[in-house]
Parts: C-alpha cells; structure tokens; sequence
C-alpha cells in the first residue's frame, strides 16, 4: 500500500479522522478526507489519486456521483458502510464493501483485494 493516494469520503469527523490514521498506518496517503459531496467530487476530478473509501450516506445525499466519477477514470473503489451491500444500488450493487465497524486489519485486506 506504500505510496497509494486514497480518498477518503466519510462525513463523520472521528471516523474520518480514524480511517485517515489506518490508512497512514499501511503507509498510504490520505486525499481529503471530503466531509461533503461536493469536496469529495472536487478532490476526486482535480487530484491524482489511485482508489477511494467512499461512506456511502454523506448527511441526506449519497456518495454514488463520487463512484460514478471514479469508474469514468478506471480507479478503483470500495464502499464502507454499516449496511453491507444491502445499502448498495445499482450499478454498484456488485462494489466492493468494507463493514462497518472496521479493524486495521479488515482495511488492510479489503485494500489488497481492491488493489489485486
């Protein structure tokens, strides 16, 4: 994971704040965190970046035009949420999921299997 820019779209500040710290922790770098749709949309078309962990409810709105603009690029993405897949829609209904709540650990393999 060394040197992987990841964005973080999560708009909890303490979750936010903790997954910003496991992905340091796996020596990644950390795009964002966007708290909001509209930061998570910016930084996902302005910065470099080489995948995403992407919250999926953000307030009233969801983060599915973030996903959307990523698989226009070819960057690969997961959705963290409570809700397992059943909070997917389609055509994300298939994206990879990381449960929360999540363990260094579960980030780490949900992260390699992202990156394959």
């Amino acid at each position: 994971m060394a040197g992987r820019r990841i964005l973080v779209v999560e708009d909890e500040a303490l979750v936010a704040m903790s997954l910003e710290d496991m992905l340091l922790s796996l020596g990644c770098v950390v795009v964002g965190p966007a708290l909001r749709l509209t930061k998570a949309l910016e930084l996902a078309s302005v910065e470099q970046i080489d995948g995403a962990v992407l919250d999926i409810n953000l307030g009233d709105v969801r983060s599915f035009p973030v996903a959307e603009m990523l698989t226009r690029k070819s960057v690969p993405f997961l959705f963290a949420t409570g809700y397992g897949h059943l909070g997917l829609e389609p055509p994300f209904a298939e994206a990879p999921v990381l449960t929360k709540p999540y363990s260094l650990e579960a980030l780490a393999q949900a992260l390699a299997e992202l990156f394959g």
